[in-house]
């Protein structure tokens, strides 16, 4: 298979360990596009990146560039999606992957119609970890799947202006940290679930600043979720089965989950390392492109569906969100 090309849209933290990713693969970066021209030449210079644009449709217009890495803040993503699927550019995009079902509808529109591949990086989509436990819940050795709960805490400062809490770069904890909680929870679930309860506070700015969230799906399972971006919380997944439990934490990149067994037996499982956590996305979006599809694509529309379906039953809206809405 034959490596690809790629650019990155947006120099940040992540975009750091993504070029660092590729390096680690023994490749590197050939393009990334920055608004500051100062910031994208320091990154370039750190990576050994040849090309350096502050015009992003310039640079997505570069025929030698194959897929597209995107890590601009997500309420940004559908407007660089969207272009560089018009310059046929296959797209890794970070989470959340679009703000609502409306934007990834158009985008998955257009690329199937440019014969492109999409993909969110989830990180737990792509660890080894995951599809191993997947595998353990297939055999039947704990018996049908009866409850999902996840926790996920962090604290952010508490500033109108920064990207957690202002609603103009659609802030609040669902489309940061609840995008991981409800993929932990949809990977393993037998269905999209189709029964949702839940109940938010609102900060200051009126995004969601904790919530609960409560989801039930046609065979019966259900998911218990708790999001909090003021209040400290373990990243912690757990699988409630018929025959015992999955517990993983830390559970973005996990490489460890320990199963607790009724007789009160435990086994640890361990797949993969949390270290090449991108290097694992690198790796499977490169299969897909040369396969022509992404298996997990359907998981990624499931989540941001749920959290269209919660912020609507929120009330929360963001301010450009009517604008796109006249647009299209």
């Amino acid at each position: 298979m034959k490596p690809l090309t790629w650019a990155i849209i947006g120099p940040g933290a992540i975009a750091h360990q993504f070029a660092a990713a590729m390096e680690a693969l023994g490749r590197k970066v050939y393009a990334v596009g920055a608004r500051n021209r100062e910031r994208g030449e320091a990154f370039a210079q750190r990576y050994g990146i040849e090309r350096v644009d502050d015009n992003f449709e310039r640079l997505l217009a570069d025929p030698h560039i194959d897929a597209v890495y995107i890590s601009t803040p997500h309420a940004s993503h559908f407007t660089w999606m969207k272009l560089a699927l018009e310059h046929g550019k296959h797209l890794l995009v970070e989470k959340a992957i679009t703000v609502s079902s409306m934007e990834l509808d158009e985008i998955d529109r257009l690329a199937a119609e440019k014969k492109l591949i999409v993909a969110e990086a989830m990180t737990l989509f792509h660890m080894p970890l995951f599809h191993q436990l997947k595998e353990t819940l297939e055999s039947g050795r704990l018996g049908k799947v009866k409850t999902i709960q996840v926790s996920f805490g962090t604290v952010k400062e508490p500033d109108p202006e920064n990207r957690f809490f202002n609603p103009a770069l659609a802030g609040g904890a669902l489309l940061d940290i609840g995008t991981y909680a409800l993929s932990f929870a949809r990977y393993f679930l037998s269905a999209q679930p189709d029964n949702l309860f839940t109940t938010v506070t609102p900060f200051s700015t009126g995004v969601d600043e904790q919530c609960g969230i409560l989801l039930q799906n046609s065979q019966q399972e259900l998911v218990a979720i708790s999001l909090a971006f003021r209040a400290k919380m373990p990243k912690r997944g757990i699988i409630a089965c018929e025959k015992g439990f999955i517990t993983v934490e830390d559970f973005p990149r996990a490489q460890r989950a320990t199963i607790s067994f009724a007789d009160g037996a435990t086994e640890t499982v361990e797949a993969g390392e949390t270290a090449r956590a991108l290097q694992y996305e690198i790796l499977n979006v490169e299969r897909y492109i040369a396969e022509g599809g992404n298996p997990l694509h359907y998981l990624t529309q499931d989540v941001v569906a749920l959290m269209t379906d919660i912020r609507q039953r929120w009330g929360i809206r963001f301010p450009f969100e009517q604008q796109d809405t006249a647009a299209k």
